[in-house]
């Protein structure tokens, strides 16, 4: 037996072996002033490519006021409750009911946050009779529901709809001797790749095997789609996904989430995901903050066209210059690099310090471990000025690590070298 706190100090996670590089530099940096592509990182002025701020709205002027008056009259304190007991309002169904219609479904739930949101929404929705089928690059609130359930699981290749078919072959089987059902779950837009899932193939295949189909699609709602309703709006199966689930704090600029889907589901919800029976309700200011966004999201459609001509810019840019960006069809935006740990953390470091680009750098294990990815996040707020400056520093930067200017064991300040 030993001290557990012990062993955690001997047992260093995943990402923790990093921790001893500089603080708020590479892990929990500290971007400071008006949210924006403009901000302050370590002293210095930097173009900012890491804000989920797909079409600007954090600072749009409505949006800012409306805050600022929801604030005013209700304080963070309203509704006080959980929304079952008393923390319900007439501003929580108003935002229910124009999500649903916006999505182009029957009824939706309001979520606190999107992350114990889909974790408790696969625990209400699943027992221990039934199996869940589950695509391998689901981001870790989808693998950490499927953990806690108490049933079998089955995950089959990202996107590959041959391994998905023969997973549920296995599901069904075994479905058929508990006497459970099956869940299928996958994402709308994948926040890492930037590919889609293939949601037009997993609804075919319902037509040869019984099960639901969740979706999580925090990066494609107001992204994708002619309304931005989605990536089943995109593919044209948006009436085929059971279960529609997205974050507001993507295109939304805010905290919160929600599930859409058929009313009598939805109802059973309510009364079933945990985490919003015993937490309290979304504040008011949330909730009518969330109204003037979605508001602005269908009225005012030259938002995601803006977001569009900017990520057709820095991905043709890209791309013309040789770079891979694997198989993104959304305005996520990977650059990929052969290289270790070392040469990300100096390429990082001289992009930040010597370009003035603050661009969020991913390594193992998110990725694998000769890979080096930088996620350019491309917003409505964003300039094409702002993309020639990003494709010329890009350039040089695989200049320098096509020469072996960042080969290093450790980390070293780039900044003196030059």
């Amino acid at each position: 037996m030993v001290d557990l706190f012990e062993k955690l100090r001997m047992e260093e996670g995943a990402l923790a072996k990093y921790s001893h590089l500089p603080d708020d530099y590479f892990f929990f940096p500290k971007l400071e002033g008006e949210i924006g592509p403009h901000m302050m990182f370590n002293g210095k002025k930097v173009l900012n490519w890491s804000l989920n701020n797909y079409l600007g709205l954090a600072n749009h002027p409505d949006v800012r006021k409306a805050d600022a008056d929801a604030a005013a009259q209700y304080g963070l304190a309203s509704p006080m409750g959980a929304r079952m007991m008393s923390g319900n309002s007439v501003n929580h169904l108003k935002l229910e009911k124009e999500l649903a219609d916006f999505v182009m479904k029957e009824d939706t739930m309001l979520l606190n946050f999107g992350y114990q949101g889909v974790v408790s929404i696969i625990d209400a929705l699943v027992g221990r009779k039934d199996v869940i089928v589950y695509d391998a690059e689901s981001h870790a609130c989808i693998i950490d529901g499927v953990r806690l359930h108490m049933g079998k699981r089955f995950v089959f290749l990202h996107n590959n709809l041959e391994s998905l078919e023969k997973q549920l072959q296995r599901a069904t089987k075994l479905a058929n001797e508990t006497g459970g059902g099956i869940l299928v779950i996958t994402e709308g837009v994948f926040g890492m790749s930037g590919n889609m899932g293939d949601l037009t193939g997993i609804v075919a295949l319902k037509k040869k095997y019984n099960f639901r189909l969740f979706v999580d699609d925090a990066h494609g709602f107001g992204t994708m789609g002619k309304t931005g309703a989605g990536a089943g709006e995109e593919q044209g199966v948006q009436d085929q996904i059971d279960l529609y689930f997205s974050t507001f704090a993507k295109s939304m600029a805010s905290i919160g989430a929600f599930v859409a889907g058929d009313k009598k589901i939805l109802k059973y919800l309510r009364y079933s995901v945990r985490s919003q029976i015993y937490a309290k309700s979304l504040p008011m200011p949330l909730v009518l903050g969330g109204l003037k966004r979605l508001e602005l999201l269908r009225t005012k459609p030259e938002l995601k066209d803006k977001l569009w001509t900017i990520v057709h810019a820095v991905q043709s840019g890209l791309r013309d210059r040789g770079f891979h960006l694997g198989t993104t069809k959304s305005p996520v935006t990977p650059v990929l690099f052969k290289g270790g740990v070392g040469e990300a953390a100096n390429m990082s470091m001289d992009l930040r310090e010597n370009y003035g680009i603050f661009c969020s750098v991913v390594i193992y294990p998110v990725v694998p471990k000769d890979v080096i990815m930088f996620r350019i996040i491309p917003t409505a707020a964003h300039t094409l000025e702002d993309v020639e400056r990003t494709l010329e520093a890009f350039s040089a930067l695989k200049g320098k690590l096509d020469s072996g200017f960042y080969r290093s064991e450790e980390l070293v300040s780039v900044t003196k070298e030059m």
